[in-house]
């Protein structure tokens, strides 16, 4: 299996398998908010465009941010907080954020699209494993295309990055990291010590709360990945098994 890596200007000119990652916050949210019971999520890239979808399906619901902070209207943050207390009541869930639904909007050439992040790795990497062409052996597609939608110069996106470097080795790994390697523990560290990771430690930046962090590098914490398909002009997203 080979791997390429692209950052969100790359997007629009990859095809086959493509792996869009955002591990602080949009694609760790998004599985807590499938936990809770959202049937499913709409990726949208922009805000006017995120409020008229919400006009037309009534009932449902748009979460998201601008620039890691809240935006005026809409119904959640970009927080995976509100999934995991009680009252969440399980809607139909519009997605829209800096990164993570840019990256899913623009790969358009994708056949097979994933989103994941740490709290997901290993059902990411068994549903890629399973996507093997029939009678092949179990070694998924012959590449992947993995999306660090945070990738700026400094660092900044290396939290995508680590997990992108996870996934790979883990499907690299074959066999061997069923029985726990590699070692999750440098790759999860990166996020806490990267620029984004960090300014979750800063009590001063409130749209950036700590338990928030905490809850991105759950490792593992879901047993299903999600899958973007294309239907009706729409992105759904939804949880998937391998």
């Amino acid at each position: 299996m080979k791997f390429r890596r692209v950052a969100l200007d790359g997007c629009a000119s990859v095809t086959g398998t493509v792996v869009v990652i955002d591990v602080l916050r949009a694609f760790s949210t998004a599985c807590y908010a499938f936990a809770a019971g959202a049937p499913e999520i709409l990726l949208v890239s922009g805000i006017d465009e995120a409020f008229a979808l919400r006009d037309r399906l009534p009932g449902s619901a748009v979460m998201g941010e601008e620039n890691g902070k809240p935006i005026p209207g809409f119904d959640y943050g970009n927080s995976p907080q509100p999934f995991v207390e009680d009252g969440f009541v399980p809607r139909r869930l519009i997605q829209r954020t800096s990164h993570g639904t840019q990256g899913v909007a623009a790969s358009v050439g994708a056949t097979t699209l994933l989103t994941t992040s740490f709290v997901c790795a290993r059902a990411t990497v068994d549903y890629l494993r399973a996507a093997a062409p029939r009678g092949f052996p179990p070694l998924g597609p012959e590449q992947v295309t993995f999306v660090i939608t945070g990738w700026k110069q400094g660092l900044w996106g290396d939290e995508d990055t680590a997990c992108a470097d996870y996934l790979e080795a883990l499907l690299q790994g074959g066999a061997a990291a069923q029985h726990g390697a590699p070692d999750p523990a440098p790759y999860l560290a990166r996020v806490y010590d990267s620029p984004t990771g960090r300014q979750f430690a800063d009590p001063a930046i409130l749209h950036y709360p700590a338990t928030d962090l905490a809850l991105c590098t759950s490792l593992d914490r879901f047993d299903f990945t999600m899958t973007v398909a294309r239907r009706d002009g729409l992105l759904r997203m939804t949880p998937a098994r391998a």
